[in-house]
């Protein structure tokens, strides 16, 4: 066995644009959907979870894994509230 000399990654890696960020979560979203098809969901089920998922990430505004437990209080706690309040509770089922 011999000794190698190890470079630090994150100073030579360049921050992350927000192309790479686009990219990371698309990637991320297909692995969920490919997970949850393994898993044999049904079509629908998982074009239901994804449409759930798309819906935080457009109310939030960022990348959900900048998501604090503060902010998913705030979206399930109020703004879902409020949605099935003005749809009615059937407005929100598929």
């Amino acid at each position: 066995m011999t000794l190698a000399v190890v470079k630090d990654l994150r100073v030579a890696r360049a921050p992350a644009t927000a192309e790479d960020l686009e990219a990371l979560e698309t990637d991320v979203l297909a692995g969920f959907v490919l997970a949850r098809a393994a898993a044999g969901l049904s079509d629908g089920t998982i074009s239901s979870d994804v449409v759930h998922l798309e819906q935080v990430r457009a109310w939030f505004g960022r990348p959900l894994w900048e998501m604090e437990p503060a902010d998913a209080d705030v979206y399930f706690g109020k703004v879902l509230r409020s949605t099935a309040k003005a749809r009615g509770w059937r407005g929100l089922r598929r």
